[in-house]
């Protein structure tokens, strides 16, 4: 019987290994092809079912709208009570000044106002005292027309005694002595008759002078008391005004939150307007999540957003709703906004801010700082 080739065999054997081996390599390719259909699928039904119904960014941080506290008179520092990082509450004493000045002009205030009310008083009595004026002037005037009267009769009974001798004196019935004394009756009679006339008139016009003085004093208080004086209300609203002012020495917290920026010292001048120190509301807190314009098509107000902090990691979740969408891009509002009419553009894809209201239950556990790190996530499914 005759014997196989060696290099048969030996050939043999080792193409059966080979085939093998790419059967192997096959089976494993088709394996994980199949791996990546199966994760591809499920990655689409995940999408479908749950992706789609999310939105979600890392470029959001925590801002607060920061109360600035600042004078609202020009005075010196007495004293400071607060420092950096110091927690306060509303109406928590800040910056105290020197309130001497203040307290003498409202004592000067208060004076003024009390001058005010006795000037009404005396107004006020002198439209008493101007009504007696305009009363005796009435008086005078008949008196006055009384001695017109008198000296009508006198002018009467002399031209009448001066008519009877003339018409004697051809006769001789009378002597020129007697007429000459007549005649001279006659000219002081009249004279008198003016006199009494111009007297009328005197009193007549003295009356008047009266009475316009008595009208003016009167249109000053016309229709008031001495609480609704214009002069006592001016008065008044100078003294609130000194006050308030004096209330104004003590700078108080506006709001509940953290002393952040204190730049004013003991013994320093503030002027009104200047920012001392800026309170942040941690209370109060929101989220800026600046998500790409191709993310904001399902976006409304009020849907629910899950946050995490990178202060706290993932083990700390927050819950807050969207309250508002910015007017606009940061790059429109900015200082030197982009130009893009240039034949080398490229298109950048734009973020708009959204504004996120955090829970203030959970700020209170899970205390947050400004301008701290946050991912939000907005839940646009509408459910």
């Amino acid at each position: 019987m005759a014997e196989a080739d060696p290099a048969v065999q030996t050939e043999g054997a080792q193409i059966a290994p080979a085939s093998g081996a790419s059967e192997k390599r096959r089976t494993a390719l088709r394996a994980i092809a199949a791996a990546v259909v199966l994760a591809a699928l499920a990655y689409g039904l995940w999408y479908v079912l749950v992706g789609s119904h999310y939105v979600e960014t890392d470029n959001a941080y925590v801002g607060a709208d920061t109360a600035s506290v600042t004078s609202m008179v020009a005075a010196q520092v007495a004293g400071v009570p607060v420092q950096d990082t110091q927690v306060v509450k509303k109406g928590d004493v800040l910056v105290q000044l020197d309130d001497r000045d203040a307290r003498i002009a409202l004592a000067q205030a208060e004076a003024e106002l009390a001058k005010a009310r006795r000037m009404y008083g005396q107004t006020a009595a002198t439209s008493t005292a101007l009504a007696a004026q305009v009363a005796a002037r009435e008086a005078d005037i008949t008196r006055a027309r009384a001695q017109l009267a008198a000296a009508e009769a006198e002018f009467t009974k002399a031209r009448i005694d001066l008519d009877r001798r003339r018409r004697l004196a051809p006769n001789g019935a009378v002597s020129g002595e007697e007429l000459t004394s007549a005649t001279n009756a006659f000219a002081a009679a009249q004279a008198n008759l003016e006199l009494a006339r111009a007297g009328v008139a005197q009193a007549a016009s003295t009356r008047g002078a009266a009475s316009g003085q008595l009208a003016a004093n009167n249109a000053l208080i016309a229709g008031t008391s001495v609480a609704t004086a214009p002069e006592v209300q001016a008065a008044e609203a100078r003294v609130a005004q000194a006050r308030l002012d004096l209330e104004r020495t003590v700078v108080r917290a506006p709001v509940d939150g953290v002393v952040t920026r204190r730049n004013v010292q003991v013994g320093q001048r503030v002027a009104p307007g200047g920012v001392l120190m800026l309170v942040v509301p941690v209370g109060q807190l929101y989220v800026d999540a600046n998500f790409k314009e191709g993310q904001l098509a399902k976006v409304r107000v009020g849907q629910p957003v899950t946050l995490t902090s990178d202060l706290y990691g993932g083990g700390v979740t927050y819950h807050g709703k969207v309250t508002g969408l910015s007017g606009g891009t940061g790059a429109s509002f900015a200082l030197i906004p982009a130009q893009n009419a240039t034949g080398n553009w490229i298109k950048v894809v734009q973020r708009l801010p959204v504004r996120v209201t955090l829970d203030p239950q959970e700020l209170r556990d899970h205390p947050l700082r400004v301008g701290l790190s946050m991912t939000a996530e907005v839940d646009v499914s509408g459910k």
